[in-house]
């Protein structure tokens, strides 16, 4: 099996491009920081993990994803090479990204500031819990 689930953040935006033809299919690369769980003295606390998006997910990363952007996604590793212009053969491993979905909402991406256009319908309390009308127990469907 061949499954990766990755966590963690755009380090620029989404690089797009378009086949050529009557099928044009949009292909995305990008590179994803994934913090370390434990760190070391003196060595990188994140790991940075390249991305390859085809179809529909990479006309989704090219819409909604930039940089800083923090994202969950799924896929499975790929690996290939090829021969670069000085005759050297290069050796790729990337994630084929399967599923992607962002992994906070826009206010904690932007330093706590809420840039919804809608209202907070339903106010919490000191504790951060929603606030819950009395008299709702006689609408539940059940009990």
């Amino acid at each position: 099996m061949n499954k990766v689930i990755l966590m963690g953040r755009l380090t620029r935006d989404p690089e797009v491009r378009y086949g050529v033809g009557e099928n044009s299919t949009a292909v995305a690369r990008y590179t994803i920081a994934v913090d370390r769980r434990f760190k070391r003295d003196g060595e990188q606390n994140a790991d940075f993990i390249g991305c390859v998006a085809f179809g529909r997910n990479a006309e989704f990363a090219e819409k909604y994803l930039r940089q800083g952007t923090k994202i969950l996604l799924t896929g499975r590793i790929q690996t290939g090479s090829y021969t670069n212009r000085d005759g050297q053969k290069v050796y790729t491993t990337d994630i084929v990204v399967e599923e992607q979905e962002f992994a906070e909402n826009k206010a904690a991406g932007n330093g706590g500031q809420n840039n919804y256009s809608r209202p907070v319908s339903n106010p919490t309390d000191a504790d951060g819990f929603m606030n819950i009308p009395d008299g709702i127990d006689d609408e539940l469907p059940f009990s």
